[in-house]
């Protein structure tokens, strides 16, 4: 089974970007997407940025995820 978490984008640097969730931040590609922007919520997997999303569902993902901690 995959996980995707979605984190908040807080740096870019040319095709890399830094993502921050709970304190932990986490170097990853965003070579997947395009027009991604500081504070944009991004899916995460396996190092890469997968998908864009809205921050109220990531919110949301996030609060589902931290019942199962």
């Amino acid at each position: 089974m995959c996980v995707a978490v979605p984190m908040e984008l807080i740096r870019i640097d040319g095709s890399l970007g830094v993502v921050r969730q709970n304190g932990v931040e986490l170097t990853i590609s965003l070579d997947l997407l395009d027009g991604v922007s500081l504070g944009d919520y991004v899916v995460i997997h396996a190092g890469f940025a997968i998908q864009h999303m809205p921050k109220a569902e990531a919110q949301e993902a996030l609060a589902i995820f931290e019942r199962f901690a």
